[in-house]
């Protein structure tokens, strides 16, 4: 990593903020933004495509090694070996698989070594589940966000409305419950605060009001 490029690492569940979030603090910092979670949505579409099962870790993890993810136009287009598939992965399908996924060691460690890759060119707005834990441990500016799971199951059944696809609050409260339990309790790299991050909670907040409180954060870890 270049000695004067940044790591801002957000962590954080899932509908947490964290990708609009950081999307817009690394257009207004001119940073790269990194979505992490996309990587392994990537993996999981290319799972199901190629019809590999979701707990076949040899496999999973092969995929995760040979696969050439790129992040492009602010962290909007993703591309899977040379294809765009940015419109294929914001399903609940797909969420649900990177959740499975993700969980696998051998493919967090295949991704993380390319997030890593990543971050050494460049100043970068991160955001995941174990960014400033294990991807960016010495990151300069750790947050972790949250909120709680009725607030952020109904901001996903809002997003997906936003799609046109109708989703059950309660359901989707469950499914958020689910994967915050698999998120925390899987053995590699689980989901938890780092002890240097900034903890925000996002429930009560507009968008506006998270991110000044980033930048403020952020402009008192990195005024030196």
């Amino acid at each position: 990593m270049s000695s004067r490029a940044i790591i801002i690492a957000i962590d954080g569940p899932a509908g947490a903020g964290k990708s609009t979030i950081a999307s817009r603090l690394a257009k207004r910092l001119g940073f790269l933004y990194i979505d992490t979670g996309a990587m392994y949505r990537a993996v999981g579409l290319w799972a199901m495509r190629t019809n590999t099962a979701l707990d076949d870790m040899h496999r999973l993890e092969k995929l995760a090694v040979e696969s050439d993810i790129v992040l492009s136009g602010g962290g909007t287009t993703v591309l899977l070996n040379g294809e765009d598939i940015s419109g294929l992965i914001r399903t609940q399908e797909l969420s649900d698989a990177a959740s499975k996924v993700s969980a696998v060691p051998g493919v967090r460690r295949a991704l993380v070594e390319k997030q890593r890759e990543m971050g050494k060119r460049e100043s970068v707005v991160m955001e995941g589940r174990d960014i400033g834990t294990n991807v960016f441990p010495n990151a300069q500016v750790k947050i972790y966000l949250d909120a709680s799971a009725a607030v952020r199951a109904a901001r996903r059944v809002k997003d997906l409305a936003a799609k046109g696809e109708s989703a059950v609050p309660d359901v989707v409260e469950r499914e958020i419950r689910e994967r915050d339990e698999r998120d925390s309790t899987r053995s590699e790299a689980p989901l938890r605060q780092a002890p240097d991050a900034e903890f925000i909670d996002t429930s009560g907040l507009t968008l506006e009001q998270v991110e000044e409180a980033i930048l403020k954060f952020y402009r008192a870890r990195t005024s030196n």
